[in-house]
């Protein structure tokens, strides 16, 4: 049995949902096929449950840091139970409100694993579809751990889920995943552990405000064990021993739980992309820079699943994927717009980056004014109690334009929506400050920072 479609999306996440309704929206007959329940990691395995998690965290850190400033915290405590079913209360209806809206714009909904049978065909559950184009949007799944008990340990979607938070928990990698679930898990009641085998972890961040937000989180109780790698884990009769080594230097932590958070790769396995003469790599399916296959004209791919300059981002993913509907509907060769994306790790505080790392800039060639502020005493941050916040802006000294942003703080993660749309229309500093906020609020403080 055969059936045919202009086009058919494989994953059902945020760029392959956008990619779909803007190919059906123009008329052309389009389905997508995902072995998991539609919405992908980002509504129902990371972003939005994560920071639904975090703001218990939040509110349980605001009152601890008003503690005789006027606010009597008691023993005020996160139900983690009750938290985690008012994470489910957003998560649950997101697969069949997604599936009627693709419904609804005309895209046909399948199930299973989507395997390639050849070039154009695709096999679904036994179940041959012969298609025009292929839009690969399968995202990613946690990075294979070659250590003797890997089976022992969790990852995000299972952390996400996980019915009660046990006292000890050790973070594997010192990543996004293990940095924010370890500040959630630390104002839990939770004695996390950090083992990152690097020198800093967070590489992708400024160094200086890495090493702020790990002094922050310390005070908070999130340790952080560096140049540390895992030897092996290992059940015990009251949880996991983790095994570890320190410059030649062995090691246990006791362990009720576990968790993956050493990185993630695209998730092409059970696409036998070889059938489809698909190339790919360790970083995804190899693309042109509109994101059309390198040695398979009809096929495209997006996110996580596509090796690009863009970041593991959703917003970044979603760029692609309508990049790459628009191309195939009109055969063009359109490239994303990377520019001035802000990417944040949601800790309490929370990191920030927008743009060139300090080395990236000078490195460029470029003439830079670094611009540091310890905002640390700041009335944004008096306000609240909290005792830390820094930025640091890069200008370009030849035009007065910021080239980079990074910033610690307090709901520094809204501000950066402010930088990213000034870098990205090429404002200047001069114009940037020419604008008046309102006030007190943390947008009032850019010009300060600048």
């Amino acid at each position: 049995m055969t059936d045919d479609y202009d086009l058919l999306v494989i994953g059902a996440g945020m760029a392959g949902i956008a990619a779909a309704t803007k190919c059906s929206s123009q008329g052309w007959r389009v389905a997508i096929v995902d072995e998991l329940p539609y919405g992908g990691t980002c509504a129902l395995r990371g972003c939005d449950p994560k920071k639904i998690l975090r703001r218990g965290a939040e509110v349980v850190e605001a009152a601890r840091l008003m503690r005789g400033k006027g606010v009597d915290n008691g023993d005020l405590s996160i139900n983690w139970g009750e938290l985690m079913n008012h994470k489910h209360g957003f998560t649950d209806p997101v697969p069949q409100s997604m599936e009627e809206d693709l419904r609804t714009h005309g895209v046909e909904t399948l199930h299973g694993t989507a395997t390639f049978t050849g070039p154009t065909s695709i096999d679904i559950s036994g179940i041959t579809y012969n298609v025009s184009k292929v839009l690969i949007a399968t995202g990613a799944t946690p990075r294979p751990l070659d250590v003797p008990g890997q089976e022992h340990l969790i990852d995000s979607t299972e952390f996400l889920n996980h019915e009660a938070l046990p006292p000890r928990i050790v973070f594997v990698g010192g990543g996004f995943v293990s940095f924010e679930f370890a500040h959630i898990a630390a104002r839990a009641g939770s004695s996390p552990v950090i083992v990152d085998r690097g020198a800093r972890p967070l590489k992708a961040f400024d160094a200086d405000l890495v090493e702020l937000l790990i002094d922050r989180g310390s005070e908070a109780g999130v340790e952080v064990q560096r140049g540390t790698s895992i030897t092996g884990v290992e059940q015990t009769s009251d949880g996991y021993r983790v095994h570890i080594d320190r410059s030649g230097t062995s090691g246990t932590i006791d362990a009720d739980l576990v968790v993956h958070g050493a990185g993630r790769v695209p998730d092409l396995s059970r696409l036998n992309l070889d059938a489809g003469h698909v190339a790919y790599g360790k970083h995804g399916v190899e693309v042109a820079g509109h994101l059309q296959s390198t040695t398979n004209a009809d096929v495209y791919a997006a996110g996580d699943s596509a090796d690009t300059a863009g970041m593991p981002l959703t917003p970044v993913a979603v760029i692609e994927a309508k990049v790459a509907a628009s191309n195939m509907l009109k055969s063009g060769s359109t490239v994303p717009d990377y520019a001035a994306i802000p990417t944040a790790v949601f800790t309490i505080p929370e990191l920030v980056r927008i743009g060139m790392l300090e080395h990236e800039a000078r490195d460029s060639g470029l003439d830079v004014d670094v611009r540091y502020a310890n905002t640390s005493g700041w009335y944004s941050n008096y306000r609240i109690g909290e005792t830390a916040g820094a930025t640091k802006i890069l200008v370009d000294k030849s035009n007065d334009r910021i080239v980079g942003a990074h910033l610690f703080g307090a709901e520094y993660a809204e501000l950066a929506n402010t930088i990213s749309m000034a870098m990205k229309h090429g404002l200047t500093i001069r114009q940037i400050k020419s604008t008046t906020a309102t006030y007190p609020s943390i947008g009032s403080d850019l010009g300060s920072m600048l």
